[in-house]
């Protein structure tokens, strides 16, 4: 009997070489640990700024982490071939959760910087009073400690059958995993929902959008799509997954960062314009405090930025399957994940107008710094892709 021509050998797993990284993890710790250290001065003498700077950073980590944890259910609740190659990643990035629940220690000490509900007791204001039953502390903990045990537990689970197929190639962990799926993504909708209600509209109490959390979820699931192919691109630069990811898949990363991209702008545009035209003073607060002075014209740069520049770039079919030009789209949407992020938490901070500080910035580099280090260490663990996935080989073979 012939064999086929268009059979595609199976590849044996790939593994990240720590000690070629060795000199970079280093640098990363040694960055980490100074910027974490400089951040622990800003706790001490700039407490107001520091809350607002450090809760900006985590909002824009978390909702990274959190949007390759939702591509992973993604993946196998609808049983996709092409993302069987890329879903390591997704996974790798995901264990970093755990991280994250430590930088959110510094937002539970300084709450009573960031969150005003705290701060005003019951009879003086009665909208609060009417939302006491929610806004009050043992249950803002509660909801904490119920999101991050979820993350956490469900990314563990997802992450031990996915390794133990790696050993023996067992079909039943992926019926496993799926099955788990359908169970994760309501409650991660809810997590990540009443998350974004918790810490990020929870700083204005008096606001409030039925949209809110749709509005997280869009700028995540896109950012964290361009985030995949940033680390993508790397580890091929290094040398990695170089017969595994082609442009095929590079084209199909792209899609979702333009269905993400629109998705983001018709979130963002119904928001804006149903509170807008239906101008209570109440809710259209918000959006009054981020169009004046400065904070406009960074508002309008978001705008440009998030939607228009990148639509009109993926919109195209080549950038979508050149490594080159879609890296370069997907460091610019990460950065505007930063952006939008920062239009959210700052302007709390300062209602007059844009006001940058040094403290915006180290907390940057010190959670940026330290989930790289440990993601190089995550990411040495394992085989680079599933090398035993029942789906490998179509993978392989996706075409758009």
């Amino acid at each position: 009997m012939s064999e086929r021509s268009d059979v595609i050998p199976v590849p044996e797993g790939e593994y990240l070489e720590t000690n070629r990284f060795a000199g970079f993890s280093f640098l990363l710790a040694i960055v980490g640990v100074i910027s974490l250290g400089l951040c622990v001065v800003g706790a001490f003498w700039y407490r107001h700024q520091f809350s607002f700077s450090w809760l900006f950073a985590f909002a824009f980590f978390f909702t990274l982490i959190a949007g390759s944890f939702f591509w992973i259910i993604v993946h196998h609740v609808t049983d996709a071939e092409w993302s069987v190659v890329v879903r390591r990643q997704q996974e790798n990035l995901a264990m970093l959760m755990p991280v994250m629940l430590f930088f959110f220690i510094p937002v539970l000490i300084f709450r009573h910087h960031l969150y005003g509900w705290l701060n005003i007791p019951p009879g003086h204001d009665p909208l609060l009073d009417a939302k006491h039953a929610y806004l009050n502390w043992h249950f803002f903990v509660f909801r904490a400690v119920f999101y991050f045990t979820f993350f956490i537990c469900a990314t563990l689970f997802f992450r031990r059958f996915s390794i133990r197929q790696d050993r023996d190639g067992n079909p039943a962990y992926t019926l496993k995993m799926r099955k788990v799926g359908f169970i994760s993504l309501p409650l991660f909708g809810l997590s990540l929902t009443f998350g974004a209600y918790d810490w990020l509209l929870g700083l204005d109490y008096h606001w409030f959008s039925t949209m809110w959390g749709v509005y997280i979820f869009a700028g995540a699931a896109g950012s964290s799509m361009s985030l995949l192919v940033l680390v993508i691109t790397a580890l091929r630069k290094a040398g990695y997954l170089k017969e595994t990811i082609t442009p095929e898949h590079y084209h199909f990363m792209g899609k979702w960062m333009l269905s993400f991209t629109v998705f983001w702008a018709y979130i963002g545009f119904s928001q804006y314009m149903l509170i807008w035209y239906a101008n209570i003073p109440e809710e259209t607060e918000w959006f009054i405090r981020r169009n004046t002075e400065s904070w406009n014209a960074l508002n309008l740069f978001l705008v440009i930025g998030r939607f228009f520049i990148p639509f009109a770039i993926l919109l195209v079919r080549s950038p979508k399957k050149s490594a080159r030009k879609l890296c370069l789209i997907a460091g610019w949407i990460v950065f505007m994940q930063l952006v939008d992020m920062y239009l959210v938490v700052l302007p709390m901070l300062y209602p007059g107008g844009l006001h940058l500080s040094i403290w915006d910035l180290l907390p940057l580099v010190g959670i940026g710094s330290t989930l790289a280090f440990f993601f190089l260490r995550i990411a040495g663990r394992s085989s680079l892709f599933p090398n035993r996935d029942p789906r490998l080989l179509e993978s392989l073979r996706s075409t758009n």
